[in-house]
C-alpha cells in the first residue's frame, strides 16, 4: 500500500463532517440549515457528503486488501477485526452507561431493549436505534444512529469478495466491475423509484444503490491502478466538471463518477502536514461511533445549543477516537497476520 497521501486526514475530515452535520437535527434544528445545504441549493449536506467520502476510500483500499489476501479467510479476518472490536467495546460501553440517563417507567434491567440492543447492533442486520426510556424527550429520539451504515458496509464487503475467484484475470475484475457500476448508475439515475424503498436484511434499496455506486467506482478505480494518476490537469478538469455539476444542479446525476475521482486525486497528492497525519492514529472509525451518543448525551445533560453542541462533541469524539484507535482498533489490527488454522487449511481448500 502506498503510505505517502492524505487519506488518514481525508477520513478524520469525513467523520468531522458526520459529526458538525449531526449537531443539526440532534440540538433540534435541521440539516437544511447548514452553509454548505444552502450554497449547493439543498444538493449536498456534510453528513452525507461525508458517508460518500468514505465508501469510496473502502471501496478502493478494501479492492487492493482483498487482492493482497492470501484467500478468504484472511480477507475476512481482516475485514473483522477493522470492523467488530471497536464496535463490540462501544455497545458495551453504551450499556454500561445508559443507565445513568434511564427515564423509563419500568426499571432498567427489567426493559427487554436493554438485552436486544447490545446483540442485535453487534449482529449488524437487525439494527436497534433506541431503547424505550433512553433520550425520549431529546430532540432526537436515537441511542447511536450512526451505526446504521455499518451493515452496508459490511454487505460491501462480502460482496467484493466475490471476486476472489477471478483475482489472476484483471481484465475479467475489470469488465465485471465496470458493468456492475453501470448498472447501479443506470438504476440510480432511471428506476430510483421503483427501488428506493424496498429492503433487503433491513437494508433500504436508496442506500443500497447510493452507497454501494460509490463504493463500486471506488474499486473499479483501485482496479485500473488510479494511484498512478499524477496529472495536475486532471485534477484541474475534475473540480470545474464538479462545481459546473453543483451551479447548474445536476450533482446528483454525476456524482457517482466524479466525487471519487476527485477525493481520490486529492487523496494521492502528498501535501505537507496532511499526508503525515496518520503519524496520530486512524482517528475516524472511533470518531465516527462515538460521537453520536456522546452528541445525545451532551443534549441530555446541558441542552446545548447547535454550535455549542459541535463544539464539545467535536473535542471529546476526538479523543474518543484517539483512545478507541490507540487502545483497541490497532491492538487488534496486530492479529492480522495470525493464522487461524494452522497452515492455512482453509486458503488451500478456498484455492483448490
Amino acid at each position: 500500500m502506498i503510505k505517502n497521501n492524505n487519506f488518514d486526514f481525508l477520513r478524520f475530515l469525513f467523520a468531522i463532517f458526520v459529526v458538525i452535520s449531526h449537531a443539526y437535527p440532534l440540538s433540534g434544528g435541521h440539516e437544511s440549515s447548514q452553509w454548505i445545504y444552502q450554497v449547493t441549493n439543498g444538493q449536498i449536506v456534510l453528513a452525507r457528503l461525508g458517508l460518500d467520502g468514505f465508501f469510496i476510500i473502502s471501496g478502493f483500499f478494501i479492492f487492493q486488501s482483498l487482492q493482497r489476501s492470501k484467500g478468504l479467510l484472511d480477507y475476512f479476518k481482516k475485514r473483522f477485526l477493522r470492523l467488530f472490536p471497536a464496535l463490540f467495546i462501544v455497545l458495551l460501553i453504551t450499556i454500561l452507561l445508559a443507565q445513568f440517563v434511564y427515564e423509563g417507567v419500568i426499571p432498567f434491567y427489567k426493559n427487554k431493549e436493554v438485552y436486544t440492543y447490545f446483540p442485535n447492533n453487534l449482529s449488524l442486520y437487525n439494527f436497534q436505534a433506541v431503547i424505550k426510556g433512553i433520550f425520549d424527550n431529546n430532540p432526537y429520539h436515537s441511542i447511536n444512529r450512526s451505526l446504521w451504515t455499518i451493515r452496508y458496509e459490511f454487505s460491501l464487503y462480502v460482496a467484493l469478495s466475490l471476486l476472489y475467484f477471478f483475482r489472476n484475470n484483471k481484465k475479467v475484475i475489470r469488465i465485471l466491475l465496470l458493468i456492475c457500476l453501470m448498472t447501479l448508475i443506470i438504476i440510480y439515475n432511471f428506476f430510483l423509484s421503483r427501488f428506493a424503498g424496498s429492503s433487503i436484511f433491513g437494508m433500504i434499496g436508496y442506500e443500497i444503490l447510493d452507497l454501494g455506486t460509490f463504493f463500486v467506482c471506488g474499486s473499479l478505480l483501485a482496479a485500473f491502478n488510479f494511484e498512478k494518476v499524477k496529472n495536475k490537469w486532471v485534477l484541474l478538469t475534475v473540480v470545474l466538471i464538479l462545481m459546473a455539476s453543483i451551479y447548474f444542479n445536476f450533482y446528483n446525476n454525476t456524482k457517482h463518477i466524479i466525487l471519487p475521482i476527485f477525493i481520490l486525486l486529492i487523496g494521492f497528492t502528498p501535501l505537507t502536514f496532511f499526508s503525515t497525519f496518520g503519524k496520530i492514529g486512524d482517528l475516524s472509525y472511533g470518531i465516527y461511533i462515538y460521537s453520536f451518543p456522546i452528541q445525545q448525551t451532551l443534549i441530555y445533560y446541558y441542552k446545548l445549543n447547535v454550535y455549542q453542541l459541535m463544539f464539545w462533541s467535536l473535542i471529546i469524539s476526538i479523543a474518543f477516537g484517539y483512545f478507541s484507535w490507540h487502545l483497541i482498533e490497532k491492538k487488534a489490527l496486530r492479529y492480522k497476520k495470525t493464522s487461524i488454522f494452522k497452515k492455512d487449511k482453509f486458503n488451500k481448500i478456498v484455492e483448490n
